[in-house]
């Protein structure tokens, strides 16, 4: 079985790679031209350049496979061209499954995320059949994701046959942008966080999420989507395990979000007049007033999808930060014993 992978040489895409191979299969990885391949090193695979929103080099790419795994997508809280995010995530992803179609592909799985789902207002976690709208996603990542989603439907109901996967906020290896999560471990790891707002988050580690998505390869229903998560911790929870993983003291302020906004928006001012990532995003701010906790029930009642502990996936994120030059000036790291 021959399966194309996008965003194989991204966070997600790359731990999806890794497991594929586990099974044998023949891999094709849709890769860009100047993109940074160092997370396809060790994989024994076709690599192909094109883009996502290039049709012929989508319909070069699927041309010949039996599968798909669509991980490409951009992933930033803020950029001073919004426009990227809606061409890659909405129109690149249309394209790639024009071609799917086209070229005869019978399986895809579609990597969404948390950020389309709805959280109920009594701050239960949110699940699948969480009602929600495209006007209750805050920025463009999450409306470009949303309306993705749509557009994997809209397939379906023409006849693909697509899952979708929700994988909450990963952490582990091979993070080399980093995420925003990501950003978050490892700002925590070498001190500089001094503070934090009272928000949430549901972590995973990303190699449980790769697992997931050849779960719901191998049994998800078409047209289904399912939560790829793990644990439901506070932000102060989590910056928590990661002093005591690096045997620093946590961050003891708890700024107010009427203060981290203000921050935020200076933040991207200077960001537009330097071209440099902002420290804080207006978007990120505002996501953190929610509590992002969701349920994985429906992928481990019909999956048998499940997740190791926070602390583990915590500590391979520290230990491939600091073995990769990001993480060089902090405590021995402290691997503890984690009952599974």
């Amino acid at each position: 079985m021959k399966i194309l992978v996008t965003g194989a040489t991204g966070f997600i895409g790359s731990a999806i790679a890794h497991r594929l191979i586990k099974e044998g299969t023949e891999l094709r990885l849709l890769v860009r031209r100047h993109s940074d391949r160092r997370n396809l090193i060790g994989l024994e695979a076709e690599v192909v350049e094109g883009d996502i929103t290039d049709a012929a080099s989508l319909a070069r790419a699927c041309r010949g496979c039996d599968a798909l795994f669509h991980a490409a997508a951009d992933y930033r809280l803020w950029t001073p061209r919004p426009r990227e995010i809606y061409r890659t995530n909405v129109e690149g992803t249309r394209t790639l499954l024009s071609a799917a179609a086209k070229a005869g592909i019978k399986r895809v799985v579609y990597t969404s995320s948390v950020g389309t789902l709805g959280l109920p207002a009594d701050g239960t976690p949110g699940t699948e059949d969480t009602p929600v709208t495209l006007a209750d996603m805050i920025g463009h990542y999450k409306r470009s994701k949303f309306m993705a989603e749509e557009v994997v439907r809209e397939f379906v109901r023409a006849g693909l046959p697509a899952v979708t996967v929700n994988p909450s906020a990963p952490v582990g290896p091979r993070d080399a942008k980093p995420t925003p999560t990501g950003r978050i471990v490892l700002d925590a790891a070498a001190g500089r966080m001094p503070a934090y707002v009272q928000t949430g988050l549901n972590i995973v580690h990303v190699d449980d999420v790769a697992e997931g998505h050849w779960l719901a390869f191998t049994r998800g229903r078409v047209g289904e989507r399912y939560i790829l998560g793990g644990t439901n911790l506070t932000l102060r929870q989590i910056l928590v395990d990661i002093a005591e993983l690096v045997g620093r003291k946590p961050p003891g302020m708890r700024l107010p979000h009427s203060l981290a906004l203000p921050i935020a928006h200076v933040s991207e001012a200077w960001a537009r007049l330097t071209g440099k990532a902002p420290v804080a995003t207006v978007e990120g701010v505002k996501l953190s007033r929610k509590m992002m906790f969701f349920s994985s029930d429906k992928a481990i009642r019909e999956l048998g999808y499940g997740s190791r502990p926070v602390p583990l996936a915590l500590q391979d994120a520290i230990q491939w930060f600091h073995e990769n030059g990001y993480l060089e000036d902090f405590p021995a790291l402290r691997h503890r014993t984690v009952t599974v």
